[in-house]
């Protein structure tokens, strides 16, 4: 059975489609259950000629009138990944499922398939930005009637029994999804490919001496100070531009080191990576069994009371993190402890541009306020959201300080705040939700006024700091 190509492109919170398929006009549907995306439209064309590959109106740029340095026409040309722009392409991810005239090498596939250059797809299963699964995932919720009919056609019982590679497997292990490493791998017929054809990119991997950044180096571990605009172990689309990787060239290591825990990107400060996969194990139980310690510097707006600190986290894993003073049955535990609370300058506009420290809206720059904080729980933007809930945000943090000037303009607009209205139905406080989350930003684009200070662990019998945090160096 011939199975589609699908282009998918994001922009502007919009999912549109347009592709042309050689055979009958159907559109396979993509997994973005955990994309904010709305679909929007989708529109086939097609037409009969003689070629097996599919090749879609979007396969060599996915935003019609976007254009680059590297550009022709306005459309964008494919290279290579590396070196890094220094320029953000916008969002591109092609669905496909590989139709029976398309079995062989991944690579050979998707050439023919999207038309792109053989080196640019080797560079982008390099960075992990091909996935794949046996059985295509299950619709999400804002699938079109034809995506449907799509997906129950080439899952129908009939169709699965015919494939050898999924017999031992029920439908749900074979629909979960796997990066592919190797161009050569074989696909066969009905597989799903998934393609980041714009991986979100790193630069300030390239600018930064990382050997200066390391902190220290054991036979087990190693402790790196992370440097703001990285991550610490990759997303799903780019795996090769890390910490973790960059750190291990730096230090001439055979093995990757391995990532134990994470700090947010626009965050800096230590981070510890293990050199074995025992130890990440070990690593992990110490964090299990709250045996690590870590305390961080952050430079808040305003100043922040000291004590614990106590709220609860939406159970929504996605930006923003929502928090309520309120118990709420369902919702994370998030609790850390102000230590110290200090008046100091607010960074001046030239180390703001070396940092890409947003401005935000905040109009009190006279001083900002930098706290020391023991993170009692550690979840996903805690710090973030804590303190911008309690009208503190961090300096720089545009995904949480706008929320937090609206709140102070109009105080009953924060549904889970101080003084939250009461609502007369759940689809008026579902819209209020709503309209919160819109008062939020995007996240920052390089760095924060937020460092993971020190880090500590069985009772402090291995301690490390990290350098001065960006906005006292001159």
């Amino acid at each position: 059975m011939r199975s589609p190509t699908l282009a998918s492109k994001f922009s502007n919170g919009l999912f549109l489609v347009s592709c042309r398929s050689y055979g009958r006009p159907v559109a396979l549907l993509p997994n973005l259950a955990s994309s904010p995306a709305r679909l929007v439209s989708t529109s086939f064309r097609s037409r009969t000629v003689k070629a097996a590959a599919f090749e879609c109106d979007f396969s060599k740029s996915d935003v019609a009138h976007a254009s680059s340095p590297n550009s022709v026409n306005g459309l964008q040309e494919y290279d290579r990944l590396l070196p890094c722009p220094s320029h953000s392409s916008p969002p591109r991810i092609e669905h496909l499922v590989v139709p029976e005239e398309g079995e062989g090498p991944v690579l050979d596939y998707i050439r023919r398939a999207l038309d792109l250059p053989p080196l640019f797809i080797a560079d982008l299963i390099h960075f992990g930005a091909v996935h794949y699964a046996i059985v295509c995932p299950q619709p999400p919720p804002t699938a079109t009637p034809e995506q449907v009919r799509v997906f129950k056609e080439v899952t129908k019982p009939s169709v699965l029994r015919k494939r050898a590679s999924i017999k031992g497997k029920t439908v749900r292990e074979a629909q979960k999804t796997f990066r592919i490493s190797d161009p050569g791998q074989f696909v066969e017929a009905g597989t799903y490919l998934r393609i980041h054809v714009h991986p979100k990119r790193f630069p300030r991997c390239y600018e930064i001496d990382w050997k200066s950044r390391i902190i220290a180096v054991a036979e087990s571990y190693v402790v790196l100070d992370k440097p703001a605009g990285t991550s610490v172990g990759g997303t799903t689309d780019n795996i090769e531009e890390t910490c973790a990787t960059f750190a291990t060239r730096a230090l001439g290591l055979v093995e990757p080191l391995k990532t134990t825990h994470q700090i947010d990107n626009c965050s800096e400060g230590c981070v510890v990576l293990a050199r074995t996969k025992e130890y990440c194990s070990v690593f992990h139980g110490k964090i299990r069994d709250k045996k690590v310690k870590k305390l961080y510097l952050a430079l808040a707006a305003a100043p922040t009371p000291l004590g614990i600190i106590t709220h609860y986290m939406r159970p929504v894993n996605m930006a923003p993190r929502l928090v309520s003073e309120e118990f709420t049955k369902g919702w994370y535990l998030c609790q850390l402890e102000v230590m110290e609370c200090k008046e100091v300058a607010w960074p001046d506009s030239i180390v703001e541009a070396e940092y890409c420290v947003e401005d935000c809206g905040w109009t009190k720059k006279n001083v900002a306020y930098e706290c020391k904080i023991n993170l009692l729980t550690g979840r996903t933007h805690q710090i973030r959201a804590q303190l911008a809930a309690c009208g503190a945000p961090i300096v720089g943090d545009s995904a949480y300080m706008p929320a937090a000037i609206a709140e102070m303009v109009n105080p009953g607009i924060n549904p889970f705040g101080k003084f939250k209205k009461g609502y007369a139905s759940e689809d008026d406080k579902a819209a209020a939700v709503a309209e919160w989350v819109a008062q939020h930003g995007k996240e920052p684009t390089l760095a924060i006024g937020l460092q993971a200070c020190q880090i500590s662990w069985d009772d402090e019998e291995h301690v490390y700091e990290a350098r001065d945090p960006w906005w006292r160096r001159t």
